[in-house]
């Protein structure tokens, strides 16, 4: 309390003492006993009554204990029980929960991961892919601001994401891996990794890239060979040695035939050789006759251009030209779909010939378009822009039913710029993001979709979209979220094919290793999204003849089902709605690939550089009293103690109130009591 306080709480009591005197020690009319009895409960009732008028803060201390974290994460991928040692991990984990002096220092949390991670239920161990660095850095997210070493129980053994063994820089608290599995190195030919496209032109060559490995000391030859339906299509003699412990192998396959294509590459095992099933490994190639030209017209240059040409081209049905508008015209007829970039006036004769042709066109305009020119040129849209800029951001219309989109995180994403002014859409349209400006929507369209008499049309109001396909990748590692949904658009806009109250997306081939995902859509008789019919997938295995029928789940504006469960072979799929007269179905071939079998060992040569990258120590699955033993000895996860002060006023001290009512109470009742009222 400061000094003025105490000085106004010094003359209360003085003030109420006074009072009290003045009351019943001058010419009162009580005898002894009662005059200091009732003087003293005066006191106190005015005393109180004057603290809380004066209302003096109290300062009171609090100790608190924190004990730092211990987040433990288990690997539940299928390489542990490929390895035998699913039971050592499960007892691992029952000697850290059964620890009483580590549960007593440590607040430890449990996690299990694969390729992603989640709080810890319990173990299958039957995941297909394994994503340490992922796991690591979402652990390292969650626990950033907190003393967290991290006890992570693998093989060490990575099947996707980045090499974990560089997290050092990334990763703030020590990280301890207890390595489970044989350390020890057996002589292993394995294909490491093989690349090549989805798709393939007729009569073309299309590229493979395999890369070989080997694990051991002596001179060893093979041969490696890739066969289709039997017949060999290609073959190689390999050798390696101690020094010599991989190699790639680049050749191209003739594409002959249209349709699915599926091939087998395989290293020959060499004597004494324990792991087999790293020798060979399927792939797949559809051959298509015909491709999507999308052409790009701009006058200017800009990375914008770059990120579309990538989006594009991720799908290698697409090709992808850029040209002036002078170069343009002449093009126009042979491509499927227009991509109009900033448009200004250089582009009347482009705009002249479209009409004429009737071609689909996506126009993105930005700070570089001419709107003057741009609405005069065309009906579909209309801006009365300024010379101001402005910054936008985008929202996902959840309604929008023309074709399937995922959020990608839209409204989240790094805002574009554009002309002030708000944009008009004159036709009848679909948004699918609309316009946001400092947070708040404006009302306007940034992306939007339109549809007449067949011919199809969009508009994206903002420039930039570069980085948005920068920040999808750093959020997911990857360039796929953003490239799908632009491949989303460039396929409903380059096709003329008209609408099906039920549209189904599907692959022709899946990898098991990845999801494998069918979406679909389903509209009324007005082609508007109905999301109140569910619709079901019934799948049949083309071999064994067994029908499976799974439910298909709402997402936003169409419907999903993960078909993950399903073993690698040939399938044929039917989706229905719900007590409606509409079916779709397909066919699809589920390739198998068991990433998780390529190890025979445990990855200790990684784990131990994890650890020591990260200011941590590695132990074996037999040394757990070690592992115990360090963390509780480890100067740098000690509990800390915490002081919290709290500034509390008088006047939120309820119990004050209390006794103000019974210091009057008790002189009511000694006055009743003796006849003095």
């Amino acid at each position: 309390m400061t000094p003025e306080t105490i000085l106004y709480i010094c003359i209360a009591a003085l003030v109420s003492l006074g009072l009290a005197v003045f009351m019943y020690g001058y010419k009162t009319k009580y005898n002894g006993k009662f005059k200091w009895l009732f003087g003293i409960l005066r006191f106190l009732t005015l005393f109180f009554i004057l603290l809380l008028i004066i209302n003096p803060k109290m300062v009171i201390d609090s100790y608190t204990t924190v004990k730092p974290k211990l987040p433990v994460v288990v690997d539940n991928s299928s390489s542990i029980n490929e390895l035998d040692k699913s039971n050592q991990v499960s007892n691992l984990l029952s000697s850290i929960k059964d620890d009483d002096a580590l549960n007593e220092a440590f607040d430890v949390t449990f996690f299990k991961f694969s390729d992603e991670i989640n709080s810890l239920d319990s173990l299958s161990f039957t995941a297909k892919n394994t994503n340490i660095s992922r796991s690591l850095e979402a652990v390292n997210d969650l626990f950033q601001e907190q003393t967290a070493p991290i006890v992570v129980i693998t093989d060490g053994n990575q099947t996707v994401g980045s090499d974990y063994q560089y997290l050092g820089n990334k990763i703030k608290n020590p990280v301890f891996p207890v390595a489970v599995g044989d350390s020890t190195k057996y002589t292993d030919l394995s294909i490491a990794q093989l690349n090549t496209n989805k798709y393939a032109f007729l009569k073309n060559q299309f590229p493979v890239e395999v890369i070989l490995s080997y694990s051991g000391k002596d001179n060893v030859n093979s041969r490696f060979v890739v066969s289709k339906g039997g017949s060999t299509v290609y073959s190689k003699n390999v050798n390696f040695s101690n020094t010599k412990t991989s190699e790639t192998i680049a050749f191209t396959l003739p594409a002959s035939s249209v349709g699915f294509q599926k091939y087998t590459a395989q290293i020959v095992a060499i004597e004494g050789e324990k792991n087999k099933s790293n020798n060979s490994k399927y792939f797949a190639v559809e051959v298509i006759d015909q491709s999507t030209n999308v052409l790009v017209v701009s006058t200017i240059i800009h990375p914008d251009l770059g990120a579309l040409k990538k989006a594009i081209t991720s799908n290698e049905q697409r090709k992808f030209q850029l040209k002036k508008p002078s170069e343009a015209v002449s093009l126009l007829n042979d491509s499927q779909l227009v991509i109009l970039y900033q448009p200004d006036r250089t582009f009347a004769g482009v705009y002249a010939e479209l009409e004429r042709l009737n071609k689909n066109t996506f126009t993105i305009t930005g700070l570089e378009t001419d709107w003057v020119f741009l609405n005069s040129a065309q009906s579909n849209f209309d801006k009365n822009a300024t010379n101001s800029s402005e910054e936008i951001t985008g929202e996902l219309n959840v309604n929008y039913g023309t074709f399937a989109i995922e959020d990608i995180g839209f409204s989240r994403m790094p805002p574009m710029k554009t002309l002030f002014g708000e944009l008009a859409i004159t036709v009848p349209h679909e948004v699918i993001l609309g316009q946001n400006v400092d947070g708040f929507s404006s009302g306007a369209p940034m992306l939007a979709t339109t549809e007449i008499n067949g011919k199809r049309d969009a508009i994206w109001d903002g420039e930039n979209i570069w980085r948005w396909r920068a920040e999808s990748y750093v959020r997911n590692k990857s360039f796929e979220t953003f490239d799908n949904f632009i491949g989303k658009m460039i396929q409903y806009l380059a096709s003329n094919k008209r609408r099906s109250r039920l549209e189904v997306s599907s692959e022709s081939f899946y990898y098991n290793n990845k999801a494998i995902k069918i979406s679909a859509q389903y509209f009324d008789k007005n082609f508007v999204f109905d999301p109140r019919v569910p619709l079901n997938i019934t799948v049949v295995d083309a071999e064994k003849q067994e029908r499976k029928v799974f439910p298909m789940l709402l997402r936003n504006n169409f419907f999903e089902v993960d078909l993950s469960s399903l073993s690698a072979g040939n399938y044929k799929y039917t989706v229905t709605a719900q007590d409606q007269s509409v079916a779709r179905s397909g066919n699809f071939t589920i390739i198998g690939y068991d990433a998780e079998k390529q190890f025979n060992s445990a990855n200790v040569t990684k784990l131990r550089a994890l650890a020591t990258n990260t200011k941590g120590s590695m132990f074996t699955e037999n040394e757990y009293a070690a592992l115990s033993a360090s963390l509780l000895s480890d100067t740098r996860f000690s509990a800390i103690q915490k002081k919290e002060q709290k500034t509390v006023p008088l006047i939120d001290w309820k119990y004050l109130l209390g006794l103000i009512a019974l210091t009057l109470a008790i002189e009511w009742f000694i006055r009743k009591y003796n006849g003095l009222i």
